[in-house]
């Protein structure tokens, strides 16, 4: 795809390049900074030349290359010591005499401080600021006769050799350093030779390297290479049938520029072409830890079905690359997540249509201060009034003891009584946990104690369990200073905000297992609903009752969902956990956010689940995964 566009003229708040630099892209960098990609891995530039685009974007920790060994011993001399440039320029006049001398010197003969400011000198003060040589290798461009060239700028010359001082910087031809240096994500700016054509081919610039036309071709075959590894490219050329041959595949568009190197002044315009090349996946965001605060360690552990507290990291060092104040956590779950986005002071609201989820959630995310005192713990657990007997009655020799149903019954009803909200949430979190430690392998899909395994949770009380549970929520409950808040709903009616970071951990769809949290976890659903709203189904086993509906089912629901999930929160960054094994596929996912986001990047985890998920029998289960994080901004 191409089409022409007429630039607007540089900005002047950038950088200054240290050269005058014939076919420099000054009159480009509105155009060129407007296609780079908000975000990558390294600035790499292996034509630097002037450098204008470099100098411009100020990279931290950039690569920038250039076969010519005069111009990397300039760069490299200010970057170690700008002032000696400095101080050595102040010896030269700018008179024809001492333009000539200079120019007889050859630079292999000086110091690195006299070759860089010989460089500088002829640039400023040779004919159109050109660097042109001859087959021997020797500067040949004449004295310019300017009356008061800009010689000495000690502003740029300081500010460049802050930038430079932590830039790589290599002489070498472009495909070793590609070869050596560019990986996935990175920026790669490329501004080769340009192709001659007749209406400008004397102002084409001269090396002592000529780039002919089988050289743009083999620089075309390594653009392909980049996209393939996942690089971002921006290329620039003249106007070239062959550059149009060998890019039709990628985004070019041609700029009307002046060219102020022409003997003949009708031929001082020309057309450039600004070829856009990304990644042929994007790896934009890099798995950069940033620590996690310490609060996060608080969080009461679970061996909840898709918890993610062993991914926390990965998920914070990617949120952090983005700045936000508002998250949603759409699929909260254990809470573990939103947990982790609240101790790092984001105002956060908490979503899950499980009433359990809710519950964790009203009490670690919500709940800012509030807790439940000992004295009113015990106090919980003596009976006070009759209780209706639903759990002693209905799951009479299923889960626990007689005398445990018994005191869950009593807690039930005594948390009822509890006038504060987040006590209630507290003291029902709490009976939730005491439930799931006490429960081999924490999940209710079968009865009696087939998997007990002789931990120590199972052999705690019943009335330990509930205290210790109460005493690590309480002390987990804190304050960030934000309003947050917890929700119980359907994500698909979830209805957005302010534009933040949407973090998305649906069930996963696959074909070879189940994603029904309702069937592992019905009874302590039930406790947190009082089971209200439900229909159990008395002929089972078990006494579940219906899972809620969910569009996460199936394939084409799952691929629904998530297409209708991305468009609802388009304005926010997307963050989205799902698995290798999972339905729909790597590709298919990000073809589905690409639809609502400019940038997807992906981020593969390599991650092992609790319990299996294949379908075999335990001890076949193929439990080691890579967890996607999908992201969209």
């Amino acid at each position: 795809m191409q089409k022409a566009v007429v630039i607007e003229p540089p900005r002047e708040d950038v950088t200054k390049s240290l050269l005058k630099w014939a076919g420099g892209k000054t009159q480009l960098l509105g155009e060129l900074r407007s296609k780079m990609p908000k975000r990558y891995g390294r600035y790499i530039e292996p034509f630097f030349g002037g450098g204008s685009l470099f100098f411009a974007v100020a990279p931290v920790n950039g690569i920038i290359a250039d076969i010519n060994p005069e111009l990397v011993n300039l760069y490299q001399t200010v970057a170690d010591d700008a002032e000696a440039v400095i101080e050595q320029l102040k010896e030269y006049e700018n008179t024809e005499e001492v333009f000539y001398a200079l120019r007889a010197v050859n630079p292999a003969d000086l110091s690195n401080v006299d070759a860089a400011a010989r460089t500088i000198f002829l640039n400023r003060t040779c004919f159109n600021g050109l660097y042109r040589v001859n087959k021997s290798g020797q500067f040949n461009v004449p004295f310019g006769r300017y009356k008061n060239p800009k010689i000495i700028d000690e502003f740029s010359l300081k500010a460049a050799s802050k930038l430079l001082g932590h830039t790589k910087i290599i002489c070498a031809d472009y495909k070793t350093v590609l070869k050596e240096n560019a990986l996935p994500g990175d920026f790669i700016f490329l501004d080769p030779p340009y192709l001659p054509i007749s209406q400008y081919a004397d102002f084409k610039r001269y090396t002592k390297e000529q780039f002919y036309e089988e050289d743009h071709i083999e620089l075309a075959q390594e653009v392909r290479r980049l996209h393939e590894l996942g690089c971002h490219v921006i290329l620039t050329n003249s106007n070239h049938p062959l550059v149009h041959e060998q890019y039709q595949l990628f985004s070019r568009e041609i700029v009307q520029t002046k060219r102020y190197i022409s003997c003949n002044g009708k031929g001082r315009t020309g057309e450039d072409v600004i070829v856009s090349i990304p990644s042929k996946r994007n790896f934009n965001i890099k798995l950069a830890p940033e620590p996690l605060s310490e609060q996060v360690m608080l969080y009461p552990t679970t061996r909840f079905m898709g918890s993610k507290n062993k991914l926390l990291t990965e998920i914070w060092s990617i949120a952090s690359q983005f700045e936000f104040n508002t998250a949603i956590d759409l699929f909260s779950g254990s809470g573990v997540v939103s947990y982790m986005l609240k101790s790092h002071g984001k105002s956060v609201t908490s979503n899950d249509y499980m009433a359990m989820s809710a519950t964790f959630a009203k009490a670690l995310i919500e709940n800012n201060d509030v807790r439940l005192p000992r004295g009113e713990v015990l106090s919980l657990m003596v009976q006070k009034n009759p209780t209706d007997n639903f759990v002693e009655t209905k799951f009479r020799g299923l889960y626990f003891s007689d005398d445990n149903n018994r005191l869950i019954d009593i807690i039930r009803s005594n948390i009822k009584a509890l006038e504060n909200p987040y006590q209630q949430a507290i003291a029902m979190s709490a009976l939730i946990r005491a439930c799931l430690k006490k429960r081999p392998r924490g999940i209710f899909t079968y009865v009696g104690d087939r998997y007990d395994d002789g931990r120590k949770d199972l052999l705690l009380t019943f009335e330990k369990q509930f205290i210790d549970a109460v005493d690590v929520i309480n002390a987990a409950v804190f304050s960030n200073g934000e309003k947050n808040k917890a929700n119980h709903g359907d994500a698909m009616n979830f209805q957005s905000g302010e534009p933040g970071l949407v973090y998305i951990d649906p069930p996963y769809y696959s074909p070879l297992s189940d994603n029904e949290y309702v069937r592992r976890y019905h009874f302590i659903e039930g406790l947190a609903r009082n089971w209200q709203g439900v229909e159990i189904q008395e002929h089972t086993v078990t006494k579940k009752f219906k899972s809620y509906p969910t569009p996460f089912s199936s394939r084409n629901g799952a691929v629904q969902a998530f297409d209708l999930l991305f468009k609802r929160f388009s304005d926010s960054v997307l963050m989205v956990s799902y698995s290798s094994n999972s339905l729909p596929t790597l590709d298919e996912m990000v073809a589905i956010m690409a639809k609502h986001k400019s940038h997807v990047d992906v981020i593969p985890v390599d991650y092992k689940y609790s319990f299996g998920n294949q379908g075999n029998k335990v001890g076949n289960n193929k439990n080691t995964v890579q967890e996607y994080i999908f992201v969209g901004y």
